[in-house]
């Protein structure tokens, strides 16, 4: 049986960056660390990172009372409100918001400064995208998927910048932007699909075509991981998400030949490795 595991499976840069800047700041204070929110969408690693001394808060209320600290704000972001509210915390911030994120952050304040509505083409509950929505101060409106672009019935006369969650299917973004050029919406479009993105789900699909058996590894909240997952699943019958080895139950046809291996962007590199060996070794 041929094994391939995607080139660019596992963290990506800002997952990496956020994770590091954690680990780091344990190595320095060792107590009265929180992240807001969870680091990243990986249960593995934010219960590691608790086992060490990390606390997750969802609400800067929790902060009350707290004289000294560190709060690492998580990789997806937060929203303009609640970065102010924990500055006047007073306590240490350490802003681990990916970088590829904080630019859209950017161009949704400095396009809504201008006048123009926003479109966020996204996930609505993502704390990336609830982000993303806070630094417009005009209409903005999020597009879950083509069909609710179908279904918008905005005006038509005023200008619309689009921008995209950095983990939207790059497919299903660019058949969202159809449809609105289509209708006749005067939209300025920013694809701000990140390129780590853009190239695991480019490989996933190509890998997917040619497989027997795809395995998609990835937290069981992580959003781009279960995109990943619906593209393989497009090519691939026979595709499973795993969190970690431990939900691998393969079904493999007789006829099977190559088995392919994908990860989320927040998917450490040792469990790619379990799920790799355990795979070549037993198949």
């Amino acid at each position: 049986m041929e094994v391939i595991v995607a080139e660019h499976a596992g963290f990506c840069f800002g997952v990496t960056k956020a994770v590091e800047t954690v680990y780091e700041q344990i190595e320095k204070e060792k107590s009265n660390i929180y992240t807001y929110g969870p680091i990243i969408h990986n249960e593995i690693v934010v219960s590691d990172l608790e086992k060490k001394g990390v606390k997750v808060i969802e609400s800067p209320d929790e902060l009350k009372g707290i004289n000294n600290g560190t709060i690492i704000i998580r990789s997806h972001g937060v929203t303009k409100e609640v970065h102010k509210q924990l500055e006047e915390t007073g306590l240490q911030i350490i802003d681990a918001t990916c970088p590829f994120v904080k630019r859209i952050h950017r161009i949704v304040e400095e396009e809504s400064g201008k006048g123009k509505s926003i479109i966020v083409v996204g996930s609505k509950s993502h704390p990336e995208v609830e982000g993303i929505v806070s630094y417009a101060t005009g209409p903005v409106y999020v597009i879950e998927s083509p069909e609710m672009a179908r279904e918008f019935s905005g005006d038509k006369k005023p200008e619309y910048t689009v921008v995209s969650q950095t983990t939207y299917n790059k497919n299903k973004f660019q058949e969202t932007i159809e449809i609105f050029k289509n209708v006749g919406y005067n939209i300025n479009i920013v694809n701000t699909i990140c390129n780590a993105t853009d190239e695991r789900q480019s490989e996933a699909e190509e890998i997917a075509s040619k497989a027997d058996v795809m395995i998609v590894i990835g937290g069981a909240h992580s959003s781009n991981s279960r995109k990943l997952y619906e593209i393989c699943a497009q090519k691939c019958a026979n595709t499973y998400f795993i969190q970690t080895l431990d939900d691998l139950h393969l079904e493999i046809p007789e006829s099977a030949e190559l088995i392919g291996i994908t990860a989320g962007a927040s998917t450490p590199k040792n469990i790619i490795e379990e799920v790799q060996k355990h795979v070549r070794t037993n198949f």
